[in-house]
């Protein structure tokens, strides 16, 4: 049943034209910058940033191909700069004939400083045209220098109508796809696959080629098996992701450091970003600890700084460790209540004044107004001074116990 001697279906199936590349309308629709660029001949450096399985790299090679252009494609986690003088070299030697030369540099976030600095002559010149693939904010991980003269365009996650498209169009294509297996999919199968893809054109034709393989009837139970060898049935932007969130954060809330620990790992071994988990263990920090270990946030805050800089699969301890740690803290929400309670009054009460004394009083005219006068500086009563802070109409509010 299983084709052989074949690359993988998600590399059989990579759209060769727009025609063939679906989502992204956004920017490769009719009129778009993007695509007038392309049918102009006249594509400048880009960034694409956007999560795995959008499309980038596939958007980068139908560029190529419309433009006529020479493509080479790297990887930031596998090379450097010595392989980067090797397409500059080549890049030279396209010019000569007026041949262009698309370099695709795929996790360019993973570049350091030097690296990055090395792209900007050649890009600079027009030797290359660089297209950078990131699934990181390129405004914090991409050079300054490199960002300003490139054009970042965001590639948004597949939604399941793309997803089943692009499933039935390898169900369809009797040459690179699986058409002539014949398989026997119904409908709610394909849906099934395009909702637990979450958006990964690869993951769902992964699961497909894998699930061809097991069977040509493939029925529910059979892409489940499949999808469970690829990765754990876990939906990025569905229910499940909220309730495997919800469920870490209350058993977090509930001093359950083994019940954490498990929807931690519940989360990680599927896939999710690190740091996303490490944003919500900050929140956590101050909403259901808060002033009961001011510790809490410190560990949180430095536990996202360290995944950010080593990522997985290294940084699960680190998650283990913070999340152990704040399982055992003391629990409090009162900065949590209070602040609620603040931004009850501002809703209700709106932009009420300043109260005159408190108010800064740069110039002469502001003073004359009244402007800080009769306010008492802290220091010169040992901190011990009786004054209103509050706007009159909320004289003496109190949101947190003394």
């Amino acid at each position: 049943m299983k084709i052989k001697n074949l690359p993988p279906l998600a590399d059989r199936m990579r759209p060769r034209s727009l025609e063939d590349f679906f989502g992204q309308e956004k920017i490769v629709g009719a009129g778009k910058l993007l695509r007038q660029a392309i049918d102009s001949d006249n594509v400048p450096p880009l960034i694409f940033w956007g999560p795995p399985g959008s499309g980038k790299t596939t958007l980068a090679y139908i560029i190529a191909q419309a433009t006529k252009s020479d493509f080479v494609q790297m990887s930031a986690v596998t090379s450097g700069v010595a392989d980067l003088r090797q397409v500059i070299i080549r890049a030279e030697q396209n010019k000569k004939i007026d041949k262009r030369t698309i370099l695709f540099i795929d996790e360019i976030h993973r570049w350091n400083k030097a690296q990055q600095d090395a792209l900007l002559p050649h890009v600079e010149k027009g030797t290359i045209v660089l297209i950078g693939a990131t699934t990181e904010n390129p405004s914090f991980e991409v050079r300054g220098a490199l960002l300003s003269r490139s054009r970042v365009l965001v590639l948004e996650q597949l939604d399941t109508n793309h997803i089943k498209k692009i499933i039935e169009r390898a169900l369809a294509d009797k040459e690179k796809g699986l058409g002539k297996l014949k398989l026997k999919i119904p409908s709610a199968v394909k849906d099934l696959i395009s909702q637990f893809s979450n958006g990964d054109a690869r993951v769902a034709l992964n699961v497909l080629e894998y699930a061809s393989s097991l069977s040509l009837d493939i029925s529910v139970d059979v892409i489940k098996e499949a999808f469970q060898k690829s990765h754990l049935l876990y939906d990025k932007d569905g229910e499940e992701h909220y309730n495997i969130i919800s469920a870490l954060h209350k058993s977090l809330r509930g001093s359950d450091a083994n019940a954490a620990l498990y929807w931690l790992a519940r989360m990680l071994e599927a896939g999710e970003d690190p740091l996303y988990v490490a944003r919500r263990l900050v929140r956590f920090a101050s909403e259901d600890i808060g002033l009961a270990n001011s510790r809490a946030l410190e560990q949180a805050v430095s536990a996202y700084q360290a995944c950010a800089f080593i990522g997985l699969p290294e940084c699960n301890v680190i998650l283990a460790q913070v999340v152990v740690y704040l399982a055992k803290c003391k629990k409090s929400n009162d900065l949590y209540v209070a602040y609620g309670q603040a931004a009850q009054d501002v809703k209700k009460y709106g932009n009420l004044s300043v109260p005159l004394h408190i108010r800064n009083a740069p110039t002469k005219l502001m003073k004359e107004l009244g402007y800080g006068q009769d306010y008492k500086y802290s220091p010169d009563y040992n901190y011990k001074e009786s004054q209103e802070y509050f706007p009159k109409e909320l004289k003496g509010r109190k949101y947190l116990a003394d």
